[in-house]
C-alpha cells in the first residue's frame, strides 16, 4: 500500500510529550497516528469519549423558544394538577418524559 503524509499543527510542548511517552511504548508519533487512525476506521467511532471541557455546566435549555418553555410549565402543571387531585401521576416519570421530549 503506497504511503502518504499527513501534517498536524499542535503546541511545541504537547508534540515534545507525544514524542516522550510514544518512545516510551516504543514507537513513533507516526505510528501513534497511525494506530489511532486504524482503530477509528475499524470501529468507525473514535475510540475514546470525547466530552466538552465543561460539560457540567452546559445547559442546553439556554437557546429554547419560549413555546418550548410554555410547553414545558404546562407538562409540568399537569403533574402538579395529578398530584393535587391525588391521581396516579410519578413526578420521575413525568421528568423521564419531559428530558426525552426536549432532548435535556
Amino acid at each position: 500500500m503506497a504511503q502518504t503524509t499527513l501534517s498536524i499543527r499542535m503546541d511545541g510542548t504537547l508534540k515534545k510529550q507525544l514524542e516522550r511517552l510514544c518512545n516510551d511504548f516504543g514507537m513513533n508519533v507516526s505510528t501513534a497516528v497511525t494506530v489511532f487512525a486504524k482503530a477509528v476506521v475499524r470501529q468507525r467511532r473514535i475510540p475514546f469519549e470525547i466530552e466538552a471541557e465543561n460539560a457540567l455546566a452546559y445547559d442546553p435549555t439556554t437557546s429554547w423558544t419560549p413555546e418550548r418553555w410554555t410547553k414545558v410549565r404546562e407538562m409540568l402543571a399537569e403533574s402538579e394538577a395529578d398530584v393535587t387531585a391525588s391521581r396516579e401521576s410519578d413526578a420521575f416519570e413525568d421528568l423521564k418524559n419531559l428530558r426525552a421530549h426536549y432532548g435535556i
